[in-house]
This record gives C-alpha cells, sequence and structure tokens, in this order.
C-alpha cells in the first residue's frame, strides 16, 4: 500500500470521526454561554416534594455581542454530582451529549433571553436521594445543544448540594392509620357492651 493511499485512509478516518462528533454533540465543544446560579447553599439538605430551587441564567457577557444569535431554547436540569456518580454507570459522565448521563431531572424550559431570567422549582416527590447541582443547556432552532451554563465550577465541586428522598410512608398516612385502628377498637368495644347489653334485658 503507498503512501498516498494511507494518507487518503488516514483522511477519511479523521473525517468521519470529525462527522460523529459533530453529529452527536459533545460537551466538550459547548461554548460556556449562560450565567446560572442556584439558590441552595453549598452543603445544603433539601427535602423532595417540599422544598425549592430557585435558579437564574444569563447571557454570559464576556463573549462578544452576537455570540448568542443562534440560542433558541433553554433547559435547565438538575445533574448528578460526581460523588454520586460512583459505582452507578447509569449516571455515568460522558463527553457524547447522546451517551451523557448527568443531568437526567428536567427543572424547566424556556425560550432564551439574553437578559436575567428567575424560576423557582419544587422539587419533584421522585428525585433520588443524591449530591447535585444545577446546569443548564442552550439549544439552536434545530433543537441541538450549542452551549451551556452551570451553578458549579468546571470540577463539579462547588455550589453542590443534597436532595433527601421521600422514604417510607408519609406522616399523614400514619396519622389517618392511627385514627382508623383506635376507631375500629372503639367501635369493637361498643358492638361487645351493646350484645352483653341485650343479653341482660333478654333475661
Amino acid at each position: 500500500m503507498g503512501l498516498p493511499t494511507i494518507l487518503f485512509l488516514a483522511f477519511i478516518s479523521l473525517s468521519s470521526l470529525a462527522f460523529s462528533c459533530y453529529a452527536n454533540g459533545t460537551f466538550s465543544a459547548l461554548q460556556n454561554g449562560l450565567l446560572v446560579t442556584s439558590s441552595p447553599k453549598a452543603g445544603q439538605v433539601l427535602k423532595a416534594g417540599e422544598k425549592n430551587i430557585t435558579v437564574t441564567w444569563s447571557f454570559n457577557k464576556t463573549f462578544p455581542a452576537g455570540t448568542d444569535s443562534a440560542y433558541k431554547t433553554v433547559k435547565v436540569k438538575l445533574c448528578y454530582a460526581p460523588i454520586s456518580q460512583e459505582n452507578r454507570p447509569w449516571r455515568k459522565t460522558k463527553d457524547e451529549l447522546n451517551k451523557d448521563r448527568t443531568c437526567q431531572h428536567k427543572i424547566v424550559s424556556r425560550p432564551y433571553s439574553p437578559s436575567t431570567n428567575t424560576f423557582t422549582w419544587t422539587i419533584e416527590r421522585d428525585i433520588p436521594s443524591a449530591t447535585y447541582f444545577v446546569r443548564a443547556y442552550v439549544f439552536d432552532t434545530k433543537d441541538k445543544e450549542v452551549a451551556y451554563g452551570q451553578a458549579t465550577d468546571a470540577a463539579k465541586k462547588t455550589n453542590l448540594f443534597e436532595v433527601e428522598a421521600i422514604t417510607g410512608r408519609h406522616a399523614s398516612l400514619d396519622i389517618a392509620s392511627v385514627c382508623f385502628s383506635v376507631f375500629a377498637i372503639v367501635s369493637l368495644a361498643g358492638f361487645f357492651y351493646l350484645e352483653k347489653r341485650k343479653g341482660k334485658t333478654s333475661k
């Protein structure tokens, strides 16, 4: 095989790889085009189904004006921190966006606006216990990721918070169960009393 043929094949392989990465989209290729903050303090524990998270996002003005011309939609998500991804391949971070499992929980989707946007979200009852951070993805008109922003640093070590999942029965169910039990006992006692009284009357 001659050198021109080898170079041609190498070019084809590299082109295919580049096209594949572009088609699938990679996180490393995204612009850090948004500034994102979230309300929980570092280390704060929030109960699912009860507590709220307020998220704000806006255009990152360190980029030149017009950088956001392709920005169409912002989707904010709750994402697993590295400590809650260990030994959990179903939460694994991958650079290919269609294979990435870091951000599985949707918070909100909004049309893009460069000004400050705010949304308050009540943590859903089915969110599992874990350590999280907030990230926002920006999509273009073809619904392809083109930028992002997150409320943590690049290493995903700052501004992390915990969510405590709902476990066991709800307190209201326990109270109702106790009330029904008491009612059943009182009703049974009343029944035996009436039966005993009827027996004495018949004599």
